[in-house]
């Protein structure tokens, strides 16, 4: 109960900041997405498509049945697209193209509040019997794992899917070892946010040790 009134009164003091910062994540994380897309293709994206998100998914949930079949095409819903468009065959076809997706923006905004509060934590932090290095090392892995497999880049080449995948394609690993490695998303973005999980409830309870220590018995001569 110790740690999770630390952890609690942490995220107290701390959630606007918490928020700011998931809010920052997220749009940054977009931008990155972006930059990397223009830096691999030498070419500045050419067209901007802007999806009716609400009105699609209204109709998603007016035509589908099942809930199980629901949520998953409600997940992989569009907002935006950004992208290059090669109009040498007919009415012209995408390269490579960033998709915002409002689940994923989700995700990264509750990525940057978990890593904002695993930082608070570790600056509270007066214990030395593990190397802070070490510790802003696993978020740092955590926060990447979960990153990393919410990216929504799409290629051609990878059939115009957007999928964390692409990244990896886009950096030479091989077209079908990419896309065969795409099942393992889910894995790795609950592996990372274990990590975190595990980093606060760990940071929590070297906070919360001193109250737990027995207090020292003076004793009167």
């Amino acid at each position: 109960m110790a740690v999770l009134s630390t952890l609690w009164a942490d995220i107290r003091t701390n959630w606007k900041t918490m928020v700011l910062h998931g809010l920052i994540f997220a749009v940054l994380f977009q931008v990155f997405m972006m930059i990397a897309l223009i830096i691999r293709f030498q070419a500045f994206p050419n067209y901007v498509t802007f999806y009716d998100w609400i009105g699609n998914v209204a109709w998603i949930i007016e035509s589908t049945p099942s809930w199980s079949d629901m949520v998953p095409i409600i997940w992989e819903e569009w907002l935006i697209e950004i992208g290059k468009m090669n109009y040498d065959y007919g009415t012209g076809i995408s390269e490579w193209s960033l998709n915002v997706v409002p689940s994923r923006l989700i995700v990264l905004f509750i990525l940057g509040a978990m890593v904002s509060l695993c930082l608070a934590l570790l600056r509270s932090d007066t214990c030395t019997t593990a190397p802070s290095t070490t510790l802003r090392a696993t978020t740092g892995l955590g926060a990447v794992l979960v990153a990393m497999t919410n990216a929504t880049m799409s290629w051609v080449v990878c059939c115009a899917t957007p999928s964390w995948v692409v990244g990896l394609a886009m950096l030479g690993l091989g077209v079908s070892t990419s896309l065969a490695l795409e099942t393992m998303g889910p894995i790795l973005t609950w592996s990372g946010f274990g990590l975190l999980f595990a980093l606060f409830f760990y940071l929590a309870w070297r906070k919360s040790r001193p109250s737990l220590e027995p207090k020292g018995v003076s004793i009167n001569a």
